[in-house]
């Protein structure tokens, strides 16, 4: 299997990831997804020297990682009351 082939999987993963992502009710999990399948589509932009492609995923890595946060955190606020 040459290298292209298999990047070509890695992109086929990240979108199954993605979509995966979309089929969760819970957010946490959503946003782990989200990112997991952000990164895999970040790694495969850069290996086909598609930079916009590993831009706006890089982009939407950082949101999903900030929403992560602030749900954790919020989480532990919760337990840290009762």
């Amino acid at each position: 299997m040459d290298n292209a082939t298999i990047w070509e999987w890695v992109g086929y993963l990240a979108s199954v990831v993605v979509a995966i992502s979309l089929m969760m009710s819970n957010i946490k999990k959503l946003r782990w997804w989200n990112l997991v399948g952000a990164a895999l589509f970040v790694a495969y932009g850069l290996a086909i020297n598609a930079i916009p492609v590993a831009l706006v995923n890089f982009f939407i890595v950082l949101i999903d990682a900030y929403y992560l946060v602030i749900l954790y955190k919020a989480q532990n606020q919760l337990k840290s009351e009762t």
